[in-house]
């Protein structure tokens, strides 16, 4: 796999959605663009709310992507527009620090995140002056990773147009670590596969170091994505940031009972990693040391040692500083679980037996079990898709990315996908105008795509 991003020719006369932005762009700012960006949206197959605690995921980037259209110029700004009319347009000086604000998590802070990586990546002190138009097709707020793809698509291009050069990889972690300023401590699993997409294959994300390794997903199935139609903001919701806490808190309690130094470990693989253990092991430490009764304040800090200053301080986030109790068997135990789930994932597609359809979809199964019940991140809604589809003929279906609503993805084998897609239609969609009403972009097969690229018009 190269490096560095792809830089691709494009016949533009022959892309519908090209030739649209394009004219778009004209209009609205008089000059043809000088190059396009385009980086996809994601479905994670399986391995949920694990990224930020060390471990491996296995996402496919998706064929929905956000696509922009860019010019550069001595202009001294960049503006900023959207195809979208109910997006608004923004402009920022390139010599005055970019703000973004926490409070507000609109779509132009998004594309910020990816500019200001990159400008503190290099020390940029001013930035070229560029004017965007960006079109996105991933549906916002889905679980499809829309936001992400916004900061990954932002930060190639803001690259490009100051005549910079990175690898993916190294990309892939700024923007990661970039998408933090809008206040989502996510573990860069969407940003990775973004930019480390191939077409054709699923890939299994590993962190620290980033890496990316190929699976092959079986012949003789098809994955499929339904949007529940509930959204669901990261940025503009706690209940995301609470997990992550979750997960600190639980790490620093696990080490402790084990005569570990607590202090220098934040994540679960590292309790893992110290104690030399296997994850069966971990999930048998979770029941011995986690009690499944929500945890106080008080008892946190009297097990730690610690003042509920330093709690405040160092372990709870700027949106959960409201949170009285936190549930740290439950969430420790599904990530433990979920770790175990993705490795057999990919030893099943590894092998291929016979039966490897049916054993990946008993563990997109008990996945969503664990997300629904230990982690707690669905929704009615999402349960009674999840429901509907394995009732339609999938043979595993679980909710996909963060989860409190968006999407879920289920395996159907290759020759029962239309009477599925009926099916779910007839039994979810149908029956509900609003969800009529969004049923065409709520619905769809997808395929492995490839990653983010630069787009030159020939």
């Amino acid at each position: 796999m190269a490096s560095n991003p792809s830089k691709l020719k494009i016949e533009i006369t022959s892309n519908e959605r090209l030739k649209n932005l394009k004219s778009h762009f004209e209009a609205k700012f008089g000059e043809s663009p000088l190059f396009y960006a385009r980086a996809p949206g994601r479905v994670n197959l399986i391995g949920e709310h694990i990224d930020y605690c060390g471990y491996s995921v296995l996402p496919m980037a998706i064929e929905q992507s956000i696509l922009a259209a860019v010019s550069v110029n001595n202009s001294g700004t960049i503006q900023m527009a959207n195809t979208n009319p109910q997006y608004q347009d923004f402009k920022v000086s390139c010599s005055e620090e970019i703000v973004i604000d926490r409070e507000n998590p609109k779509w132009y802070y998004y594309f910020l995140c990816g500019v200001k990586g990159i400008q503190e990546k290099f020390g940029i002190a001013r930035l070229a002056g560029m004017s965007c138009v960006v079109d996105g097709t991933v549906p916002p707020s889905s679980g499809l990773s829309s936001s992400s793809a916004l900061v990954c698509c932002s930060g190639l291009l803001t690259m490009e147009a100051n005549q910079k050069s990175l690898s993916k990889v190294a990309l892939a972690e700024i923007c990661a670590k970039s998408e933090c300023y809008i206040g989502t401590e996510g573990g860069g699993m969407d940003q990775s596969i973004s930019f480390l997409a191939e077409e054709g294959t699923a890939k299994l994300i590993e962190f620290q170091p980033l890496k990316a390794t190929d699976v092959k997903l079986p012949h003789g199935a098809v994955f499929v994505i339904s949007n529940c139609c509930m959204e669901m903001n990261k940025a503009a919701s706690s209940h995301y940031n609470i997990r992550v806490v979750e997960c600190r808190i639980a790490t620093k309690m696990l080490a402790q009972a084990r005569g570990l130094d607590p202090s220098g470990l934040l994540k679960l693989c590292q309790v893992q990693t110290a104690l030399k253990a296997s994850l069966e092991d971990m999930l048998v430490l979770v029941d011995e040391v986690l009690h499944p009764e929500p945890y106080s304040r008080e008892e946190i800090c009297k097990v730690l040692g610690i003042t509920s200053e330093k709690l405040c301080a160092e372990l709870l986030s700027a949106n959960t500083q409201h949170v009285t109790h936190f549930k740290l068997h439950q969430r420790a135990k599904h990530v433990y679980g979920e770790a175990a789930r993705v490795m057999r994932f990919k030893s099943v597609c590894d092998a291929g037996p016979a039966e490897s359809i049916k054993l990946l979809g008993e563990l997109m199964n008990q996945s969503h079990a664990s997300c629904r019940d230990l982690y707690e991140c669905s929704c009615p809604e999402l349960d009674q898709l999840v429901d509907i589809c394995l009732k339609s003929g999938a043979v595993g279906s679980r909710l996909t990315g963060a989860g409190w609503g968006g999407c879920a993805v289920s395996m159907v084998p290759s020759g029962k996908a239309e009477s599925f897609l009926q099916a779910v239609r007839d039994a979810y969609y149908t029956p509900d105008p609003r969800r009529a009403a969004m049923e065409k972009q709520s619905l769809f097969v997808t395929k492995p795509g490839g990653g983010a690229a630069v787009l030159l018009e020939e």
